[in-house]
């Protein structure tokens, strides 16, 4: 029998409901567990879900409390976790940028040399710079960096930033990005579960990719399929069936989700009609 697979998903915070909806939207079925539950199994997989902050998942990895698990990309960074990124699972994206106050001079990162820098990371804040060839002084900051120019704490802060509202609320602007981010999915390195492992990997990655393509639908004349085929954004070739209407085709392809919105109106222009986009629910490249 197969040991089963223990993996540590974020039991708060910003990256705990999308996670979720992932291992739902995968097939893997997790048990919805109550508010307190630290622990919970998979009823469609023998997988063994604990709860943990986000923080810790590095670690837990690391020391091979968990064969894998879901954190950020930037708390990897942080502790220098000696782990695997199996997988991005694009969301939770930020990047980690540097800011100063609005009536700072500063334009650009360079401008930091010398600087008193407020920050949650250190540890990945010091390298960043020390490999752009700056020296600073690195102050950490474990609650609101945001404030800490305004209490003369530091000259400038670098924190991770999502939509930038926070920076502008407190009369700060960007002046760059140091480092991007987003989850991960974590596994610990030596690990022998390797046909377990990819099976999650391969379940997930199909979600992920589903997400982010469409499956694109439409009639044209055979005379211009030649248009409407150069036009599409998708890897390979495009199925093409006859129709029962002479000189008229199907055409089905895949395409980026990003894409449609410019490809509609240029598809009607090369003649297509029935034109049909549909979510797909899983894509096994």
């Amino acid at each position: 029998m197969n040991r089963r697979l223990t993996m540590a998903l974020p039991s708060k915070g910003r990256l705990r409901e999308p996670s979720w909806l992932l291992l739902e939207a995968s097939g893997v079925a997790p048990q919805e567990p109550g508010e307190r539950v630290l622990q919970a199994h998979c009823r469609n997989a023998d997988i063994d879900l604990l709860f943990v902050r986000a923080d810790d998942v590095p670690e837990y990895v690391q020391d091979g409390v968990v064969d894998c698990g879901i954190t950020g990309l930037d708390l990897v960074s942080e502790r220098d976790s000696d782990v695997e990124v199996l997988l991005r699972l694009g969301y939770g994206t930020c990047s980690l940028q540097a800011a100063v106050s609005i009536e700072d001079s500063a334009t650009a990162i360079d401008d930091l040399q010398g600087r008193r820098i407020a920050t949650a990371h250190p540890r990945t804040v010091a390298q960043l710079l020390a490999n752009r060839g700056i020296e600073a002084e690195i102050v950490e900051v474990t609650g609101s960096v945001e404030i800490s120019p305004r209490l003369g704490l530091a000259d400038a802060i670098i924190d991770l930033v999502s939509t930038g509202s926070t920076l502008r609320t407190n009369g700060l602007r960007s002046i760059g990005v140091l480092f991007e981010s987003e989850a991960v999915l974590i596994g610990r390195k030596g690990s022998t579960d390797h046909v377990a492992r990819r099976t999650l990997t391969t379940l997930l990655g199909s979600v992920i990719n589903a997400r982010a393509n469409r499956y694109l639908l439409c009639n044209v004349a055979k005379d211009r399929l030649g248009e409407v085929t150069a036009l599409l954004p998708t890897k390979g070739s495009p199925t093409v069936m006859d129709l029962a209407t002479p000189g008229v085709v199907a055409v089905h392809a895949l395409v980026p989700a990003a894409d449609i919105w410019s490809l509609l109106p240029k598809l009607e222009a090369c003649g297509a009609t029935s034109i049909l986009t549909l979510p797909i629910e899983r894509m096994v490249p």
